[in-house]
């Protein structure tokens, strides 16, 4: 299945897929409300801001698989995001992103290489995809911050000039 076409839910309950975000960089994040690295969220908020007008978008995936910390409903996510960072940026479905019922994107995003070459499995909360337009992916690990100059080079390599 083409990465664009695959079924995506937002927290809300809707249907989209990142051909929805066809002409834009997205940025897919695994997030989490309950992690030391949570405090990320203020940072992928401020480049949501920073570039959303230049054609990008952060997509959060709430996710429970490392150590429970993300252990709350929709509801309790939204409202955490909202009111602990502002969050303005899409949020989608809780989801897996390990293991034998990973959701299909993660599928394909394990097939990313990092920069020291290694693909495989998330290894933590805040693992980081751009995506382009052209559908080039850069795969961040955890630790690396959403401000890393790696990353905003991949964010700005893929917008229109």
């Amino acid at each position: 299945m083409n990465l664009r076409e695959i079924p995506l839910t937002t927290i809300d309950g809707d249907a989209t897929s990142l051909s929805d975000y066809a002409d834009r960089v997205v940025m897919v994040v695994n997030v989490a409300s309950k992690c030391g690295l949570t405090p990320q969220y203020e940072t992928l908020e401020e480049l949501q801001k920073k570039y959303a007008d230049r054609g990008f978008t952060v997509l959060g995936f709430p996710c429970n698989q490392f150590l429970g910390q993300e252990p709350g409903g929709a509801e309790e996510i939204k409202e955490f995001c909202s009111m602990t960072y502002g969050v303005s940026f899409p949020l989608m479905e809780k989801v897996k992103v390990n293991g034998r019922d990973k959701h299909p994107l993660y599928e394909i995003l394990h097939e990313v290489r990092d920069s020291a070459g290694k693909k495989g499995r998330v290894k933590w909360n805040f693992e980081k995809f751009v995506i382009a337009p052209d559908d080039s992916i850069a795969r961040f690990r955890p630790t690396t911050l959403p401000d890393d100059p790696a990353v905003i080079a991949a964010i700005e390599n893929g917008l229109p000039r």
